[in-house]
């Protein structure tokens, strides 16, 4: 009991936060057990993993005690002793892949990016898609003008509705959109959760902003979420919409070869990560520190913890509070 609960600690603080479809679909046919434990007693499922006594994940229990980590919408996580006994064979898994459409402007100015590293790597692996949109193919006058001066007299270039209108309500009418995200600098501050919360879903629209802003009936009647990715005005959403496609991305099941990798970074578990060394072990009289060369990984992982805890501390002590 007393090793159960010290691993459900260190799961939690393992900050595990790979993509799942839930428990439904990768056992449409099972029988559950113990309902009262299956399903937390409030909030919705977001996530569900597995992982067995000794710490291993698993993506499909078999007969047997594991531990399940819920992730609820609310943010709470919720960990079990599990015991699973299929009565009936289970179903493979579903593989969900990851669809975002970016509307903007300047296409050619993504074009580079999103064909590039671990996007390029996803999309050859069918584990996303990432489609760009010129807004200018939505316009009706041979001018393929999507802006005009704002009402009021104030200064500037305002994008209009009706092409902005066009573009969404086309993507809408070939499948249903989880969000449609339109990059703002008024907008709440992209981080580490809201990619990890994005990433769970299927299909995104993010709409990049350009010139004054676009017109406000659009942001209160076809855009569900607004996100900037700093405190200052760049010249249109594009470097907003690739910076957060990369981040999105890079956290689908399978798109980079060590999960674990992208499950370490940064602000996984709300801190900095601990320093990072390769070889040679002495350059130029600069030293590994030696716990990292004594292959106790016990010491080792306590160092990374202790390393990381006090880079967050000096660095970014917001992050603790």
């Amino acid at each position: 009991e007393v090793y159960l609960n010290s691993l459900v600690e260190d799961i939690m603080k393992a900050g595990n936060t790979e993509a799942q479809t839930s428990i439904e679909e990768y056992y449409p046919a099972c029988e559950k057990l113990s309902s009262s434990i299956l399903t937390p007693t409030s909030g919705t499922v977001s996530r569900t993993d597995f992982f067995t006594i000794d710490g291993k994940k698993v993506t499909t229990p078999t007969k047997g005690i594991y531990i399940r980590r819920q992730i609820l919408t609310d943010g709470r996580v919720v960990n079990n002793k599990v015991c699973f006994s299929p009565s009936i064979s289970c179903k493979k898994k579903i593989t969900k892949e990851m669809r975002i459409d970016i509307i903007t402007v300047l296409p050619e100015m993504l074009e580079g990016f999103v064909h590039e590293s671990i996007l390029a790597r996803a999309q050859k692996k069918g584990l996303a898609e990432i489609h760009l949109h010129n807004l200018r193919d939505y316009t009706t006058d041979k001018w393929r003008r999507v802006d005009d001066y704002p009402y009021g007299g104030f200064a500037g270039m305002v994008m209009q509705c009706e092409p902005i209108d066009r573009a969404i309500s086309a993507l809408k009418a070939e499948r249903a959109y989880d969000e449609v995200i339109f990059t703002s600098p008024d907008g709440e501050q992209f981080n580490q959760p809201i990619a990890n919360e994005l990433s769970m879903l299927n299909n995104i629209i993010i709409l990049c902003g350009h010139y004054k802003g676009i017109d406000q009936r659009i942001r209160d009647h076809l855009i569900t979420r607004e996100i900037s990715i700093g405190d200052y005005v760049l010249t249109g959403g594009e470097l907003a919409a690739a910076v957060m496609a990369d981040a999105i991305v890079r956290l689908v099941p399978g798109v980079i070869s060590d999960d674990q990798s992208a499950l370490s970074d940064c602000f996984q578990d709300n801190m900095l990560s601990a320093p990072i060394y390769t070889r040679p072990a002495d350059y130029k009289g600069w030293k590994v520190p030696e716990i990292l060369l004594s292959g106790n990984e016990a010491k080792i992982k306590d160092w990374e913890i202790e390393q990381s805890y006090e880079r967050t501390k000096r660095l970014r002590p917001d992050l603790l509070k």
